[in-house]
């Protein structure tokens, strides 16, 4: 069953085009070793908010200009080039750091900070007249990086070495609004233990970058011989996209409600120990494809799959089985309702509330338990670990949930946001989308939201409105381009729930106030 009214056929959405960046891994020598520069990403941002993440940004036009008119002063390898002259530019407008000419990094002042970040044409021009000098400027592109489709921005990401030796000179940050409230020097080594303790946040495409530094460097002895290591045959192309310990996703193209474009596919578990797979949603060959590609890499890497889970029924969180079954072996565990969906032969468990399972891996037990949120659908289930919760589709990042009025329940479903939120959840890992990193913030947005429109349908009753059509406009005044079968829809869902609730009556086909 669809969670779309009948007769609605929305366009498909595009994923969205990808934009060439450059990020810098500064990096300064330590008693202990080497220590790499990260910035806090404020939460207000489009993009990985909360996160720790690499200073960097796009690569603009006047970056190409740069390259063109300072042909010949950097040797740097001529497909990065344009990368490079913007990584330069990015340094000072972010961390206020910039060459000094004798292959040292130098504090800028805050002249030139200012006039780069006003105008990002100033940095050429700045260059011209020898206030800015890149002479002898050493970098290292050590791997690219690609954003996952699920992303609202996709970068597809240079990332550069730029060695410090045992300079002391420190970020800040720029005048007027930047994108980090926070830098810190890490060894690698410590960031990858605190993010397995779940104590920081980091990118996906960042956690795997960092296990490569931490693996060259023990390789080659040390940090800076390590990323040359790299820069030699840089990485690219497909990564593990890890939102958390333990919490590994790949997005397979669906069919499903704009603005979304996949369905996160997730498997629970350590590489090389006991894992679940979570809403395999491959239909199209593509996605079939893709998904045996990872069930493989998975499975070559030691870990056994002990079951397949599916938060609930809808079609674009269940895949074609019969073809999934032939990629791998696994019973289907859900709830009843959802099982009663679903086209098995094989074996199959009944999940609900209160049931838990352990896996079984190299760092000892993962556990998990089994809440029901049946407000979105009926039979919808969420898994609650330590990482976090992977939530279905109770809430989003970006775009928004429907609830639909042939099945959903508006009551449960603000309920079950409340539950999600009483947990205290450090991440929620949706079924469309980013994960979350702020889930009080999301969930106490959703609850907001929804008990407003749930006041507001109520208002337009008590107001003396009776007609589906009348109560609806009233209702979404707020938001003139919602399209009006959608709308018509969320507001039957909400006086489905009203009646329910005995706060108002239905009488053929009309609303009254109780």
């Amino acid at each position: 069953m669809s969670e779309l009214p009948k007769g609605l056929a929305l366009p498909r959405a595009n994923t969205s085009n990808i934009v060439r960046s450059a990020s810098v891994i500064l990096s300064r020598e330590r008693g202990t070793g080497h220590e790499i520069l990260l910035g806090h990403r404020v939460s207000e941002l489009a993009s990985f908010p909360d996160y720790w993440s690499f200073p960097g940004g796009g690569i603009s036009s006047v970056d190409k200009i740069s390259a063109q008119e300072l042909e010949g002063v950097l040797e740097v390898d001529e497909r990065y080039k344009v990368a490079c002259f913007a990584l330069l530019r990015e340094m000072i407008e972010e961390v206020g750091l910039s060459p000094n000419g004798e292959g040292k990094i130098i504090e800028v002042s805050s002249d030139i900070r200012e006039a780069v970040c006003g105008d990002k044409r100033e940095w050429l021009n700045l260059v011209k007249m020898g206030k800015i000098d890149i002479g002898n400027f050493h970098c290292e592109m050590v791997t690219d990086r690609t954003t996952p489709p699920f992303s609202p921005r996709r970068f597809q990401n240079y990332f550069f070495h730029v060695p410090m030796g045992s300079s002391t000179v420190s970020p800040s940050f720029p005048p007027g609004r930047s994108e980090f409230d926070d830098f810190r020097w890490w060894e690698p080594s410590d960031l990858i233990s605190q993010w397995e303790e779940n104590m920081v946040r980091l990118p996906p495409p960042i956690v795997t970058l960092i296990r490569d530094l931490e693996r060259m460097t023990i390789e080659q002895g040390d940090l800076p011989s390590g990323c040359k290591k790299l820069s030699g045959d840089p990485p690219s192309g497909d990564h593990r996209i890890e939102f958390a310990p333990g919490v590994e996703v790949f997005p397979l193209r669906t069919e499903t409600i704009p603005p979304s474009t996949h369905t996160n596919c997730y498997i629970l578990g350590e590489l090389g120990g006991e894992c679940v797979v979570v809403d395999p949603a491959a239909r199209s060959e593509e996605s079939l494809t893709y998904l045996e590609s990872k069930i493989s890499e998975v499975v070559s890497n030691g870990s056994k799959i002990v079951a397949t889970i599916f938060t609930h029924r809808h079609p674009d969180h269940i895949g074609n089985l019969s073809i999934i079954s032939e990629i791998y072996d696994a019973p289907i565990w859900a709830s009843s309702i959802t099982l009663d969906a679903i086209s098995h032969d094989g074996l199959s468990l009944s999940i609900g509330e209160g049931d838990s399972f352990s896996l079984n891996g190299p760092s000892g037990l993962a556990r998990w338990e089994v809440i029901e949120t049946p407000g979105h659908c009926p039979g919808h289930i969420c898994l609650v670990g330590d990482s976090g919760i992977v939530s279905g589709d109770n809430c989003v990042v970006v775009g928004t949930i429907l609830v639909p009025s042939s099945e959903g329940d508006m009551n449960s479903y603000i309920s079950g946001l409340e539950r999600i939120l009483s947990l205290g959840p450090p991440m929620l890992f949706p079924g469309h989308g980013p994960a979350c990193t702020n889930p009080p913030r999301l969930l106490e947005r959703y609850v907001k939201h929804r008990t407003a429109r749930h006041d507001s349908v109520l208002n337009a009753v008590l107001s003396g409105l009776t007609t589906l059509e009348e109560i609806a406009i009233h209702a979404y005044h707020d938001s003139p381009d919602a399209h009006p079968i959608l709308s018509q829809d969320q507001t039957l869902s909400h006086l489905n729930s009203l009646v329910a609730s005995k706060r108002v009556k239905l009488r053929e086909g009309l609303y009254f106030p109780v």
